[in-house]
């Protein structure tokens, strides 16, 4: 136990220079081009400091033994992405700053819901029909932005489903395998993988039916231990996805039409791409200084190419600081499963860590063309409160196989005992 406690002590001196950068960062963007102040952003900047002060100090009277690493981090690349955002417009702080808090709240709520693991398998079926549900909805209802149909329009905002129901994708998943170990039966899981995931192709959202599949992946991998169920599994999916080639070739192929060629294409198709390339290599390591990229004035530049953003306006060191955080993310949740108290808190955060880092993957070699691009968000990072809310309740899953968490409460399993 005192091991445990030297531990966690340095959660304090570690906030305060987490502070200290983000002061640092968010005051080369609080002034406008006139020179004058940005009340706005002084606000919404002085608000997003005083929540995470409160969360930490909070948490530290509540779970004085709870490891804090992994929150430091959510809050660390959360305060990236809202500062970068606002640099690039002003108007979209207000926005990025509420979609940043649901996602905290979200955050707490599940982490709630899921401390009690008979509660957790309760919601295994409505979980799982609310996510088919929701993508159905979207099909039928969603409008057409990007050649795909995964954005739903409610009282004036839109939101994408499809970041919700990764989610519960990992939910059910975990929660499944977790029952297996006296049911034995995937049947129902597979059917429900296979109708999230052609769903996914139905809407074209190529990238999330991707993120889908591999999480699939994972946890078949979990629940086999065995690599040669992962090969058929694979050889199985080329085959399909050959067959979704051969029906949807216009819609797949497009997806392919610049791929390792954009600068054959730099003013049409591959404009983006060629332009991350560009401003990314003229950042150098220490960046142009946040708000004076030239990045920012290209479409989708705070959603699918804020990578290309960082490395411009924060430097490259910074952009490779990033992919190490959302690492340090997925093998931290491997680490917590060791000593989780139940398999569905092991299964779902190994889930949850593997689903954000290959997401991360998918972003920064697609945008730099070493993968073809598929319109991924960059974790908690790029705009967007779908993608804020699912990142924060998918790190939810983590927090919950890590046992420190629940010391002092009546949940904890003391491995001595």
């Amino acid at each position: 136990m005192k091991k445990t406690m030297k531990r966690t002590k340095w959660w304090l001196p570690a906030l305060i220079l987490l502070t200290a950068f983000q002061v640092i960062s968010m005051a080369q963007v609080v002034f406008n081009d006139d020179g004058s102040l940005s009340t706005e952003c002084l606000i919404f900047f002085g608000a997003y400091l005083a929540v995470e002060w409160v969360y930490f100090t909070a948490m530290s009277i509540a779970r004085k033994r709870a490891d804090p690493a992994l929150e430091m981090i959510a809050f660390f690349l959360t305060g990236i992405g809202l500062v970068t955002v606002a640099g690039a417009n002003k108007d979209l702080v207000k926005t990025q700053f509420v979609a940043d808090m649901l996602g905290i709240f979200c955050f707490v709520a599940l982490l709630w819901l899921i401390s009690n693991v008979d509660r957790a398998m309760v919601m295994r079926t409505p979980m799982a029909v609310a996510a088919i549900g929701l993508l159905v909805l979207t099909l039928i209802l969603a409008r057409n932005i990007k050649g795909a149909f995964n954005w739903l329009s409610i009282g004036g905002m839109s939101i994408q489903p499809s970041e919700f129901v990764k989610v519960a994708f990992v939910f059910v998943g975990a929660a499944t395998l977790d029952k297996l170990q006296t049911t034995r039966s995937l049947t129902k899981y597979i059917i429900f993988c296979v109708v999230c995931v052609a769903l996914l192709f139905l809407m074209r959202d190529l990238g999330a039916a991707l993120i889908f599949f591999f999480t699939f992946i994972v946890l078949a991998f979990m629940r086999s231990g065995d690599f040669r169920t992962i090969v058929l599994l694979c050889v199985g999916a080329a085959m399909a996805a050959g067959l979704v080639v051969l029906i949807r070739s216009d819609f797949v192929m497009a997806r392919f039409a610049t791929y390792r060629h954009v600068w054959d294409d730099m003013y049409g198709k591959g404009y983006q791409q060629t332009r991350v390339l560009i401003y990314s290599v003229s950042g150098g390591l220490l960046g142009v200084g946040i708000g004076d990229g030239k990045l920012k004035e290209v479409p989708a530049a705070t959603e699918d190419l804020v990578f290309g953003m960082i490395c411009e306006e924060w430097g490259i060191i910074m952009g490779i600081l990033v992919i190490l955080c959302i690492m340090f993310i997925a093998f931290h949740s491997i680490r917590c499963a060791s000593g989780s108290r139940s398999a569905f808190y092991a299964i779902s955060g190994i889930a949850a860590g593997c689903l954000l880092l290959f997401q991360t993957g998918l972003n920064v070699f697609g945008v730099t063309d070493l993968l073809p691009l598929t319109g991924v968000t960059l974790p908690f990072i790029s705009r967007g409160g779908s993608s804020a809310i699912c990142c924060w309740a998918l790190i939810a899953f983590i927090k919950a196989a890590d046992n420190r968490t629940w010391i002092g409460s009546k949940y904890y399993l003391d491995s001595d005992s």
